[in-house]
């Protein structure tokens, strides 16, 4: 079923005003927090009545699906910034960085690596958010919390990567806010400036506790509608 852009522009300010409200509870200014749609896996109309309604940062889980949507959406709409919050194989970094503006997913050295060599290749340096797997989820992608230090010192240093924050996704059945909690002190920690965390549930509670972006999906633009 297809989201109405007038629900999509309300939802959207609905959003908004929510992630205002509780930075301005936790002391914060609104302005400091950025919201990332989710724009995955949701058709173009819906996505085009978000840019109609001024929005420009964007938030996509997987590089193919994004390349068949947003070049001619950029075409049209000047000012996006393209997130990638997907997983990313070291197969896709060539693409990837030819799309994206911001990769939020650098989970691991293998990937690292790559990001580096083709950011050499091409001159173009994207920021980079390195994924924490702050549940220690065996399932789940993300250095461990325990590993961060050897990680950013690989990237940064070894590499020269341009990683500016971090990046989480609590385990489903946990409360959230421990884990943006530990995410928000990890970032502190190695004085990174980004925090990434938050999604359509929780996203109040991760502006309490230091987010800089949330990345909200379903609460602006309904249910998927694309598989």
């Amino acid at each position: 079923m297809t989201t109405n852009g007038a629900t999509v522009a309300a939802s959207l300010e609905s959003v908004q005003t929510r992630i205002a409200r509780a930075a301005r509870d936790a002391g914060r200014e609104p302005a400091a927090i950025t919201l990332v749609a989710v724009s995955k896996a949701h058709e173009v109309e819906a996505i085009e009545s978000a840019l109609r309604a001024g929005h420009r940062h964007f938030g996509e889980n997987r590089v193919q699906e994004a390349h068949g949507k947003w070049p001619d959406l950029r075409a049209r709409h000047p000012g996006v910034v393209l997130h990638l919050i997907g997983p990313l194989q070291t197969n896709k970094v060539r693409a990837a960085l030819a799309l994206f503006d911001i990769i939020e997913t650098l989970d691991r050295p293998k990937l690292a690596h790559a990001l580096a060599a083709e950011m050499t290749a091409s001159g173009r340096r994207v920021p980079c958010l390195v994924e924490v797997n702050v549940g220690e989820e065996t399932q789940k992608a993300g250095i461990l919390p325990a590993d961060l230090p050897q990680f950013l010192t690989l990237c940064q240093g070894e590499l020269d990567l341009p990683v500016v924050g971090l990046m989480c996704i609590p385990p489903h059945d946990d409360p959230p806010a421990p884990h943006f909690a530990l995410l928000a002190k990890l970032a502190a920690r190695h004085r990174l400036a980004e925090v990434s965390m938050g999604m359509s549930g929780d996203f109040e509670d991760a502006v309490a506790l230091g987010a800089t972006s949330v990345r909200v999906g379903s609460a602006i633009f309904g249910p998927r509608t694309a598989p």
